[in-house]
Protein backbone atom coordinates (compact mmCIF):
# COMPACT_ATOMS: atom_id res chain seq x y z
CA UNK A 1 0.00 0.00 0.00
CA UNK A 2 1.24 3.48 -0.83
CA UNK A 3 -0.15 6.70 0.60
CA UNK A 4 1.12 10.08 -0.50
CA UNK A 5 0.05 13.63 -0.09
CA UNK A 6 0.92 17.17 0.79
CA UNK A 7 -0.39 19.69 3.28
CA UNK A 8 0.19 23.40 3.72
CA UNK A 9 1.07 24.05 7.37
CA UNK A 10 0.32 27.42 9.00
CA UNK A 11 3.85 28.00 10.33
CA UNK A 12 7.44 28.59 9.38
CA UNK A 13 9.68 25.58 8.68
CA UNK A 14 11.47 25.64 12.07
CA UNK A 15 8.18 25.68 14.01
CA UNK A 16 6.72 22.90 11.84
CA UNK A 17 9.87 20.81 12.39
CA UNK A 18 9.73 21.34 16.15
CA UNK A 19 6.07 20.28 16.18
CA UNK A 20 6.73 17.15 14.07
CA UNK A 21 9.35 16.06 16.59
CA UNK A 22 7.32 16.95 19.72
CA UNK A 23 6.10 13.64 21.16
CA UNK A 24 3.43 15.25 23.35
CA UNK A 25 1.95 17.18 20.43
CA UNK A 26 2.01 14.12 18.16
CA UNK A 27 0.16 12.09 20.79
CA UNK A 28 -2.65 14.68 20.67
CA UNK A 29 -2.82 14.51 16.87
CA UNK A 30 -2.56 10.78 16.08
CA UNK A 31 -6.08 9.31 16.06
CA UNK A 32 -6.42 6.51 18.63
CA UNK A 33 -2.98 7.15 20.17
CA UNK A 34 -2.81 6.12 23.81
CA UNK A 35 0.90 6.64 24.46
CA UNK A 36 4.24 7.45 22.88
CA UNK A 37 7.30 6.64 24.97
CA UNK A 38 10.84 7.67 24.06
CA UNK A 39 13.35 4.83 23.83
CA UNK A 40 17.04 5.26 22.98
CA UNK A 41 18.09 7.58 20.16
CA UNK A 42 15.29 8.51 17.77
CA UNK A 43 13.15 5.46 18.63
CA UNK A 44 9.73 5.49 20.28
CA UNK A 45 7.23 2.93 21.49
CA UNK A 46 3.63 3.64 20.57
CA UNK A 47 0.31 2.20 21.76
CA UNK A 48 -2.83 2.95 19.81
CA UNK A 49 -6.26 1.66 18.93
CA UNK A 50 -7.12 1.41 15.24
CA UNK A 51 -10.08 0.12 13.28
CA UNK A 52 -10.18 -0.97 9.65
CA UNK A 53 -13.63 -2.15 8.69
CA UNK A 54 -14.64 -4.94 11.07
CA UNK A 55 -11.10 -5.30 12.47
CA UNK A 56 -10.48 -3.18 15.57
CA UNK A 57 -7.54 -3.76 17.83
CA UNK A 58 -4.93 -2.23 20.09
CA UNK A 59 -1.58 -2.01 18.38
CA UNK A 60 1.80 -1.84 20.03
CA UNK A 61 4.79 -0.91 17.97
CA UNK A 62 7.85 1.19 17.39
CA UNK A 63 8.59 4.35 15.44
CA UNK A 64 12.08 5.37 14.41
CA UNK A 65 13.24 8.62 12.83
CA UNK A 66 16.04 7.92 10.36
CA UNK A 67 17.89 9.92 7.69
CA UNK A 68 17.21 13.08 9.72
CA UNK A 69 18.12 16.29 7.88
CA UNK A 70 16.76 18.96 10.27
CA UNK A 71 14.69 21.04 9.58
CA UNK A 72 13.93 19.70 6.12
CA UNK A 73 13.29 15.96 6.03
CA UNK A 74 13.37 12.58 7.71
CA UNK A 75 12.21 9.01 7.23
CA UNK A 76 9.81 7.56 9.77
CA UNK A 77 10.06 3.77 10.02
CA UNK A 78 7.23 2.00 11.79
CA UNK A 79 6.10 -1.46 12.74
CA UNK A 80 3.32 -2.64 14.97
CA UNK A 81 1.33 -5.67 15.94
CA UNK A 82 -2.27 -5.99 16.98
CA UNK A 83 -2.21 -9.64 18.01
CA UNK A 84 -4.78 -11.63 16.06
CA UNK A 85 -5.71 -8.52 14.06
CA UNK A 86 -2.38 -8.64 12.30
CA UNK A 87 0.57 -6.37 11.76
CA UNK A 88 1.66 -3.29 9.85
CA UNK A 89 5.16 -2.13 8.96
CA UNK A 90 6.66 0.35 6.59
CA UNK A 91 8.25 3.74 6.20
CA UNK A 92 7.25 7.28 5.37
CA UNK A 93 9.44 9.96 3.86
CA UNK A 94 8.54 13.42 5.17
CA UNK A 95 9.78 16.68 3.65
CA UNK A 96 9.21 20.28 4.80
CA UNK A 97 9.63 23.08 2.25
CA UNK A 98 9.25 26.75 3.23
CA UNK A 99 6.57 28.53 1.17
CA UNK A 100 6.61 31.92 2.87
CA UNK A 101 7.18 33.50 6.26
CA UNK A 102 4.34 31.56 7.92
CA UNK A 103 3.71 28.67 5.54
CA UNK A 104 5.48 25.36 5.06
CA UNK A 105 4.60 22.65 2.57
CA UNK A 106 4.73 19.16 4.09
CA UNK A 107 4.93 16.32 1.57
CA UNK A 108 4.91 12.65 2.47
CA UNK A 109 5.08 9.26 0.81
CA UNK A 110 4.31 6.25 2.98
CA UNK A 111 4.66 2.61 2.01
CA UNK A 112 3.25 -0.08 4.26
CA UNK A 113 2.67 -3.80 4.38
CA UNK A 114 -0.13 -5.35 6.40
CA UNK A 115 -0.78 -8.95 7.34
CA UNK A 116 -3.20 -11.09 9.30
CA UNK A 117 -6.89 -10.15 9.49
CA UNK A 118 -6.01 -6.64 8.36
CA UNK A 119 -4.87 -7.94 4.99
CA UNK A 120 -8.14 -9.85 4.58
CA UNK A 121 -10.39 -6.76 4.68
CA UNK A 122 -9.21 -5.60 1.27
CA UNK A 123 -6.93 -2.93 -0.05
CA UNK A 124 -9.69 -0.41 -0.84
CA UNK A 125 -10.92 -0.41 2.76
CA UNK A 126 -7.35 -0.27 4.11
CA UNK A 127 -6.55 2.66 1.79
CA UNK A 128 -9.70 4.50 2.89
CA UNK A 129 -8.92 3.95 6.57
CA UNK A 130 -5.31 5.09 6.09
CA UNK A 131 -6.48 8.17 4.20
CA UNK A 132 -9.04 9.02 6.87
CA UNK A 133 -6.42 8.63 9.58
CA UNK A 134 -4.01 10.90 7.68
CA UNK A 135 -6.77 13.49 7.18
CA UNK A 136 -7.63 13.45 10.89
CA UNK A 137 -3.96 13.70 11.86
CA UNK A 138 -3.28 16.69 9.62
CA UNK A 139 -6.48 18.45 10.66
CA UNK A 140 -5.51 18.11 14.34
CA UNK A 141 -1.85 18.95 13.60
CA UNK A 142 -2.82 22.15 11.75
CA UNK A 143 -5.08 23.16 14.64
CA UNK A 144 -2.28 22.55 17.13
CA UNK A 145 0.16 24.64 15.04
CA UNK A 146 -2.38 27.46 14.77
CA UNK A 147 -2.97 27.33 18.55
CA UNK A 148 0.79 27.53 19.16
CA UNK A 149 1.02 30.54 16.85
CA UNK A 150 -1.81 32.30 18.74
CA UNK A 151 -0.10 31.60 22.06
CA UNK A 152 3.30 32.79 20.77
CA UNK A 153 1.79 35.98 19.33
CA UNK A 154 -0.31 36.89 22.38
CA UNK A 155 0.89 39.79 24.54
CA UNK A 156 2.03 38.95 28.08
CA UNK A 157 -0.94 38.48 30.41
CA UNK A 158 -3.50 38.17 27.58
CA UNK A 159 -5.98 35.34 27.64
CA UNK A 160 -5.38 32.75 24.93
CA UNK A 161 -8.00 30.32 23.63
CA UNK A 162 -7.56 26.71 24.73
CA UNK A 163 -5.72 24.34 22.42
CA UNK A 164 -7.90 22.04 20.33
CA UNK A 165 -8.95 18.67 21.71
CA UNK A 166 -7.03 15.51 20.83
CA UNK A 167 -7.92 13.90 17.51
CA UNK A 168 -10.68 11.34 17.45
CA UNK A 169 -11.40 8.77 14.79
CA UNK A 170 -14.90 7.51 14.39
CA UNK A 171 -17.02 5.49 12.03
CA UNK A 172 -18.31 8.59 10.25
CA UNK A 173 -14.74 9.65 9.36
CA UNK A 174 -14.03 6.21 7.93
CA UNK A 175 -17.26 6.17 5.89
CA UNK A 176 -16.59 9.64 4.43
CA UNK A 177 -13.01 8.76 3.53
CA UNK A 178 -14.07 5.43 2.03
CA UNK A 179 -16.61 7.03 -0.32
CA UNK A 180 -14.26 9.90 -1.13
CA UNK A 181 -11.57 7.44 -2.24
CA UNK A 182 -14.07 5.08 -3.89
CA UNK A 183 -15.42 7.78 -6.19
CA UNK A 184 -12.28 9.95 -6.49
CA UNK A 185 -11.45 8.72 -9.97
CA UNK A 186 -14.94 9.28 -11.41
Amino acid sequence: MELKGERMLPSDQATAWAALTDVDLLKLCIPGCESITALEGNRYEIMMTAAVGPVKSKFKGTLEMADVMAPGSYTLKFEGSGGAAGFARGASQVRLTPQGPQQTLLTYVANAQVGGKLAQVGSRLIDAAAGATADKFFEAFGEQLAARARIAGAPAGASVPAAPKPASFGLWSLVKAFFKRLFAGK
